[in-house]
Parts: C-alpha cells; sequence; structure tokens
C-alpha cells in the first residue's frame, strides 16, 4: 500500500484496487492506531484514531480531497505534502 503522506507522526496510505476495496477512501496510521477515511465526505467509516490525528487527517484531506479522488479514480500514486 503506497504511502501518499507524512505529517505529524500520521501516515497516510491507499489500495489502487478499487474493485476490492468498494467506497472510495484512504487509510490513516498513527501509531497503534489505524482508520479508514471516506474520500468524498472525509468522514472516518473503519477503526480508531484519537481525536487530535481525527482532526489532523481531516483537515490535510480537505486540502487534498481533489488529488485523492483522481487517484482513485486514475488508479495512480502521488506524493502529497503533509500539514505544515
Amino acid at each position: 500500500m503506497p504511502i501518499i503522506a507524512r505529517f505529524y507522526g500520521i501516515i497516510i496510505k491507499m489500495y489502487f484496487s478499487q474493485s476490492e476495496h468498494g467506497v472510495s477512501h484512504f487509510h490513516a496510521i498513527y501509531g497503534e492506531f489505524n482508520a479508514v477515511f471516506a474520500i468524498e465526505s472525509l468522514e472516518m467509516i473503519e477503526g480508531d484514531l484519537p481525536g487530535r490525528a481525527q482532526r489532523l487527517v481531516k483537515e490535510w484531506a480537505g486540502f487534498y480531497q481533489k488529488e485523492l479522488l483522481e487517484m482513485w479514480n486514475r488508479n495512480e500514486f502521488k506524493q502529497l505534502p503533509g500539514l505544515e
């Protein structure tokens, strides 16, 4: 699973086989915590993350939502900047 971005100890990854993974989404890993976020709604749809990490992931995804959806639809990897 390619790494899309890293920031504040959070790693963002995405699978590129949509047929096996349903709704467009990305994975966020923070220490021992894992979560899945829907790209369209930016809601956490599976897993768990501490509240602050969830807010940071949603903030980051809001900046790059268009790029995330393009990656999902085109099945093309692209690294994105983290939060500053």
